[in-house]
């Protein structure tokens, strides 16, 4: 494991509660798990904003497409794939 620190959060009993049943069930820390959970948190959040970030300056450069298009592209698509299941 690489360096690590250390950081105290408030949580509310029952969710202190659940994480510690989590631990002993899977034999992990309870630490080891928090850690894992935030991580896991931190970079799904930062995925989002980043690629809203990305839309932003498509959308300020004009690269967009009208909303009627992509509906019909989805329509098109679905109808495909409607008539392969048949």
């Amino acid at each position: 494991m690489g360096a690590s620190t250390t950081m105290t959060i408030r949580v509310t009993p029952d969710l202190k509660e659940k994480l510690g049943r989590l631990a002993q069930n899977t034999r992990r820390t309870k630490s080891y798990l928090a850690a894992e959970a935030v991580e896991a948190y931190v970079n799904r959040e930062l995925q989002i904003i980043e690629g809203i970030q990305r839309g932003l300056v498509d959308s300020e450069a004009g690269r967009v497409t009208p909303h009627k298009d992509a509906m019909d592209r989805i329509d098109a698509a679905i109808a495909a794939a409607s008539a392969k299941a048949r």
